[in-house]
């Protein structure tokens, strides 16, 4: 039975919804109820025509839909589920399948196979004579450009020639001249030209090359000549573009090249013309690369420390050829590290290069310059005057009996350990008074007081004389130019003696004025006040003569004299006014620290509205403490004094990097095997004022020797902070507190890491402590202490103890319990200990100087007479700096 085709089945295999078919097939004109009846052929037919009409394409007539049903394409889709296992689960997948087939209902007719050999020899015709077309047009084309390239190469050989030739002529004519020229220079006197006399016949130039003849026509059959030629190069551009080639060996390879054309009377080029010889390597030789005939030398900038990276940068080499260079040269840096500018200055020129300074001081010269400004009329100005002397010898005192105060009684230990700054109003005028200390570590105290002063004012007991800081400060004052007045103090005291002072200061050649000298030595009592009035004229006297001035005026600079960090106002900085006047709000740059001033105090902790020249003030506002020495200067903005810090703390930083970076090989070879065996103490100081920390850390690591090296890890001004204490503890450290204490969060650290803390107030007790606790870390050493020696007079066997030596002590005395050795002509043929120790028949303990004795040694029994027994013992011996 047939199948039959319901609506529902049709809409499936048009692939549209059931709802859209039936509203088509009653727009066709046929009434359907349902989805289920049977749709016939007739109607199908009848519903396609409805559907072309209605997108507007012409019904097909009979004839036409008969053919059309040749083909059929029908598309069937298939749905079915499908369960996939994943683990412990079941998942169900939906699987579509569509398959599309065409059907062709063959009902031509077939041809015969005449007919086939006939359609395909008539294609076969068809396709030759169109390629043959083809091939004739591409041939006539090539023919036509070959031929204008050929006329264009003609044109411009045909230019050169007379180009050269017209240029040869015109040299030729120039030489003439220029022979005329020298002609008539070496004759002046000639005779007259006859103008009569026959010339000979000029050389015509030469006449241009003749153009050369056609190529012949190019074949038909090149497949290649479809697309335009490619610019030949001619045969000396084969070695045009090598680098290095002189223009004369450049020349010779082109000739060279243009000669070989394996017997050919001309080569030809792919356009089938001949090569084109004028454009060799004479032509390409003034555009090419020649190798220089002398070395690059380069000026290389270099400023004050430099990286290696960088140096090989501007000398264009690799890193590796300049730390060669740095190597052979003795220094050893890798192409990271930095260089100073005088190494870097070597190298350069060791490769054959200029070094030239670089200025990278451009904030440096703004300052110079801002600072320059500022210069007016000069105007007298007070007298700085530094007490100096050795420790206890009334320096403080003196001053304190000057301004009426008591600062010596306040001072730890009774001596002074910091620089004071005052200024007094006497009788005699203004006078600013440095005070320094004396005790021997505060060396460069002293120093820097010198530097500052106008007069040093040299303070001597009566009582004592001179002595080390004394000469030192005798030193400092002359290596500073400043003129000395000695004041022998002390001369109320019973045993003073001021003549022994004069006679043992001719021995440091400072000569008093009694004695027919130039110092000024005048007698007074710090206790009493004897003598200060002729002190203060004595000052008074030395500032007239040295017409000390100033400009009062402008923008203000000076000195640091000391620096200190406050909890309450953050650093605080005494500076020493020179010139101009500092006032409230200046900005201010000091050393690698800069700011605005926010308040000046003088020493009785009154608040100036300014500080003239030779005033100490204390300053607040700065960013940080600066060192002591440093010079300050006000600045015209904020800006101009931060650009200055700035710069001048990186120049610090790449010093200190050069400082710690290359290392010389005579210096790595010196400290071979020093390492070996010594004990490092590091140590961590704080302490008040920046001073204190210099004078702390430059006589602690003076404590240094072979067996022990003190490593100053970290130093600083303020109380003991919770970073110190961490570095303490990572390095093993001991923390000194100098007038100092640790905070809360740093007590902590400190006790549960069990750290070394120590506070201190007076300088001496830190350097006794210091030795002492470095003598612990040094231990204690074995020494060998010889206590007595025997001679063998007699050896005599005995069956229990072998042999036993008859023996007379000659030095010293013999322990039985005490080690020994044996010595056979001053040489060690044995060493251990006694077994038995008698005198007479009694075993004993000691045997003492010319009493006789008989000597067991243990485990040898090769004693013979002439021998020496040589009893010793080891001592411990505490190991100290």
């Amino acid at each position: 039975m047939s199948q039959q085709t319901t609506i529902r089945k049709l809409a499936e295999l048009v692939n549209t919804p059931v709802e859209k078919l039936l509203e088509q097939l009653a727009g066709a004109g046929m009434k359907f109820s349902g989805p289920d009846q049977v749709v016939t052929s007739s109607e199908k037919v009848k519903l396609l025509g409805f559907l072309r009409r209605s997108h507007g394409k012409p019904e097909q007539a009979p004839e036409e839909s008969d053919q059309s049903a040749k083909k059929i394409t029908l598309n069937r889709r298939k749905q079915q589920e499908v369960t996939v296992n994943s683990g412990r689960s079941k998942t169900t997948v939906n699987v579509e399948v569509r398959q599309k087939r065409t059907y062709v209902k063959d009902g031509a007719r077939a041809m015969t196979p005449d007919e086939e050999r006939a359609d395909i020899l008539r294609k076969l015709e068809e396709s030759r004579a169109r390629n043959l077309a083809e091939q004739q047009a591409l041939a006539e084309k090539d023919r036509l450009r070959d031929e204008a390239i050929v006329r264009a190469r003609e044109e411009e050989i045909a230019a050169k020639e007379r180009a050269e030739a017209e240029k040869k002529a015109a040299e030729e004519a120039a030489a003439a001249a220029k022979a005329a020229e020298a002609l008539a220079a070496a004759k002046p006197k000639r005779a007259p030209i006859d103008e009569t006399a026959p010339r000979p016949p000029r050389t015509p130039a030469a006449a241009p090359a003749a153009p050369r003849s056609a190529p012949p026509p190019p074949r038909n059959d090149d497949r290649n000549n479809r697309s335009a030629p490619r610019n030949e190069r001619g045969p000396g551009d084969r070695f045009a573009g090598q680098m290095h080639l002189s223009a004369a060996d450049r020349a010779r390879r082109g000739n060279s090249n243009n000669s070989n054309t394996r017997g050919r009377p001309g080569g030809r080029n792919q356009a089938g013309g001949r090569r084109d010889m004028s454009r060799g390597g004479n032509n390409a030789g003034p555009h090419a690369f020649e190798r220089p005939t002398a070395p690059v030398v380069r000026e290389v900038a270099i400023g004050d420390t430099i990286t290696v990276a960088d140096l090989a940068q501007k000398l264009a080499l690799k890193g590796g050829e300049v730390v060669k260079a740095l190597f052979k040269m003795g220094v050893m840096a890798t192409i990271t590290q930095s260089i100073d500018h005088d190494t870097a200055a070597l190298v350069t020129e060791e490769l054959g290069h200029k070094a030239i300074r670089a200025n990278d001081n451009d904030a440096e010269d703004a300052l110079l310059a801002s600072t320059g400004e500022n210069q007016g009329e000069a105007t007298q100005r007070p007298p700085v005057v530094t007490i100096m002397g050795h420790v206890d010898h009334g320096k403080t005192s003196l001053l304190d009996y000057i301004r009426r105060t008591k600062v010596a009684t306040g001072e730890a230990g009774g001596i002074t350990q910091h620089i004071g700054a005052y200024h007094v109003d006497t009788p005699k005028g203004v006078i600013s008074f440095l005070d320094t200390p004396g005790h021997a570590a505060f060396t460069s105290m002293r120093a820097r007081g010198a530097k500052l002063t106008d007069i040093v004012v040299l303070v001597v007991a009566a009582d004592d004389g001179v002595m080390p800081q004394t000469k030192e400060a005798i030193q400092h004052a002359r290596s500073a130019g400043v003129p000395l007045i000695v004041a022998i103090n002390k001369i109320d005291k019973s045993d003073a003696d001021p003549m022994r002072v004069k006679n043992e200061l001719l021995s440091e050649q400072v000569v008093a004025e009694d004695f027919g000298g130039d110092t000024q030595m005048v007698e007074i009592s710090a206790k009493t006040g004897l003598g200060i009035d002729d002190l203060l004229d004595a000052i008074s006297i030395q500032a007239e003569l040295l017409e000390l001035k100033a400009v009062d005026e402008g923008r203000a600079s000076g000195v640091v004299i000391e620096s200190s960090l406050d909890k309450g106002r953050g650093p605080v900085a005494t500076v020493l006014v020179q010139q101009g006047r500092l006032k409230k709000g200046d900005y201010l740059v000091c050393g690698i620290q800069y700011g605005r001033v926010r308040a000046l105090f003088d020493e009785t902790g009154k608040q100036p509205e300014f500080a003239g020249p030779s005033i100490p003030v204390q300053v607040l506002g700065l960013s940080g403490v600066p060192e002591a020495g440093d010079d300050f200067v006000v600045v015209e903005d904020e800006r101009l004094a931060k650009d200055v810090a700035q710069q001048r703390e990186t120049k610090r930083r790449e010093s200190r990097l050069v400082a710690t970076a290359g290392s010389r090989m005579e210096d790595i070879m010196a400290t071979l095997g020093k390492g070996e065996g010594q004990q490092v103490l590091n140590l961590v100081i704080k302490a008040d004022v920046q001073g204190s920390v210099q004078a702390l850390s430059q006589a602690l690591v003076a404590l240094s020797n072979e067996d022990i090296r003190i490593n100053v890890i970290h130093s600083g001004v303020g109380g003991i902070t919770e970073s110190d204490a961490n570095s303490a503890a990572a390095s093993k450290a001991t923390v000194i507190g100098f007038n100092v204490r640790a905070d809360a969060s740093a007590r902590r650290i400190i006790e549960s890491n069990g750290v070394d803390l120590r506070y201190f107030s007076i300088i001496y007790d830190v350097i006794d402590q210091v030795k002492q606790v470095a003598s612990g870390l040094l231990g204690v050493e074995i020494r060998e202490e010889i206590i007595g020696i025997a001679e063998v007079r007699d050896v005599f066997r005995s069956s229990k103890l072998g042999a036993v030596a008859g023996s007379m002590v000659i030095e010293g005395v013999v322990r039985r319990n005490k080690p020994i050795r044996v010595l056979r002509d001053s040489v060690v043929i044995f060493e251990g200990e006694l077994e038995s120790l008698r005198r007479f028949k009694e075993n004993v303990e000691e045997v003492r100087n010319g009493t006789e004795c008989g000597i067991a040694v243990k485990a040898y029994n090769d004693v013979k007479p002439g021998d020496q027994i040589e009893c010793f013992e080891r001592i411990e011996v505490k190991r100290t700096l």
